[in-house]
């Protein structure tokens, strides 16, 4: 179900983040980041469906649409700083 799936992608977001950061090197870490942003774009993708199915509100769909984009961000930041970490 759409729900079931939205869970699993929301969980998988701060999930890959872990277990990257567990890894031995930021070259790994990247690897994960890169995992993690596919998984917050399915959640993205998400949202959209449940909105055009009338699940959820405008300004729920505004919200959480914002609230992603600025996890993707924050991911993509994080990954340019470890991108110049591995190219020293």
């Amino acid at each position: 179900t759409l729900i079931s799936q939205l869970r699993i992608s929301a969980v998988s977001i701060p999930s890959n983040i872990a277990e990257g950061s567990g890894r031995n090197t930021d070259k790994e870490f990247i690897q994960f980041l890169f995992i993690t942003y596919g998984s917050s774009c399915e959640l993205d993708t998400q949202i959209e469906l449940s909105k055009r199915l009338n699940f959820i509100s405008d300004k729920e769909f505004n919200t959480i649409t914002s609230e992603i984009n600025e996890i993707q961000k924050m991911i993509f930041k994080l990954k340019d700083k470890l991108l110049n970490n591995v190219a020293k």
